[in-house]
């Protein structure tokens, strides 16, 4: 396909998809060989929910880095280790009403659905996914009545699961609710159909989302093998359609933890008008340590990264701290001395230059 090529259009049955990805033996097949999982993997898939689309197949089968991506959603007997907590971020404590969570002031994550399309193995919500926890379908009135007492909350992320499973009639009818609520300057959907659902992202539902001028799209691609011609064309549309889209990918060992991948994923996304948001530390959850890396390696990733990409591509370095405390920003250690009134700092390309500090001012 050439690089000015038409992505191609999208497929109206998305909900065909949908049902094959309950069926994950093809994924399994295309990523090993083998059309059985090993009695280890088979325990993992009756603990957590294991789900592939027809879309992560083809990619798992055909890309040369298929095993990155099939890493991702095939399980592994290390989802077994119960060394960290099953809830890292402290969510279930930090409920003021059913199906929503508050860890700022201003902010809250409405929880739509416990299901997704694909199933995410490094998913911090490992233990809500798949089960009948609560959501906002079978709380709204409380939701609603507690944004209303609470106007101070700006931003709403509509979470799950994924959002974008739910029928047309249903997201609408959740849009309209919190589009009603004048307090609220932005409306995030946290969704990875762009990537594993492509055909979801159909012309109406595009139009739907880019009809609001206070809805966001935050997708998550960590890897750029995942930007196939559908996912391009998905986020192309949304984009077109005047949905601002941002991306908050992972990291990820054995997926996309060195300097060439994540260059590679940046300067993709922004070329296709996706804003580099966030690149998460991976948490410390239960049944999802085998893909965590050092801190220290996240910092050294990104201050490598300084220097090889803009910074419009270059997303915030966070990791959202245990028990709810939020996220915090991390970067390289920069400043590395002062001499007098004269700081010492230390450039992209390992240089120590020296700077002038500013003058003290007082503190008002």
């Amino acid at each position: 396909m050439s690089s000015d090529a038409s992505p191609p259009a999208p497929r109206l049955d998305w909900r065909d998809d949908l049902r094959h990805s309950r069926r994950w033996q093809p994924a399994l097949a295309a990523a090993t060989g083998r059309a059985e999982p090993t009695a280890a993997e088979a325990a993992v898939a009756a603990r957590y929910p294991v789900a592939v689309t027809p879309a992560l197949v083809a990619l798992i089968g055909k890309s040369p880095d298929g095993a990155r991506v099939a890493r991702q959603f095939l399980p592994a007997p290390e989802e077994q280790d119960d060394t960290f907590p099953a809830d890292p971020l402290a969510e279930e404590a930090m409920m003021p009403v059913p199906g929503l969570v508050q860890r700022y002031p201003d902010r809250v994550v409405v929880l739509a659905t416990n299901a997704c399309a694909a199933y995410c193995r490094y998913c911090t919500r490992k233990h809500r996914v798949g089960t009948r926890a609560p959501t906002w379908f079978g709380h709204r009135p409380e939701i609603l009545a507690w944004l209303r007492a609470h106007p101070e909350v700006r931003d709403v992320l509509v979470s799950g699961g994924d959002p974008l499973i739910l029928p047309d009639v249903a997201l609408d009818r959740l849009l309209r609710d919190l589009e009603a609520l004048p307090h609220l300057d932005a409306i995030r959907v946290g969704t990875r159909a762009p990537v594993v659902l492509p055909a979801r992202l159909t012309p109406a539902l595009v139009a739907r989302l880019g009809r609001s001028k206070r809805v966001w799209v935050n997708t998550q691609v960590n890897h750029p093998a995942e930007l196939t011609p559908e996912a391009r064309g998905a986020l192309g549309r949304l984009v077109d359609g005047g949905v601002p889209v941002g991306n908050q990918a992972v990291l990820l060992a054995g997926v996309n933890d060195d300097v060439s991948t994540l260059e590679a994923l940046f300067r993709a996304l922004l070329a296709l008008r996706v804003r580099p948001y966030y690149l998460f530390v991976c948490e410390p959850g239960r049944g999802i340590g085998h893909f965590r890396t050092s801190v220290a390696r996240a910092i050294e990733l990104m201050g490598a990264l300084r220097g090889r990409v803009s910074g419009l591509a270059l997303p915030t370095l966070a990791i959202d701290l245990p028990g709810g405390a939020g996220k915090v920003a991390l970067a390289p250690d920069v400043l590395v001395g002062r001499e007098g009134d004269t700081l010492l700092i230390r450039s992209w390309r390992g240089e120590r230059v020296r700077y002038p500090d500013g003058p003290e001012r007082p503190k008002k």
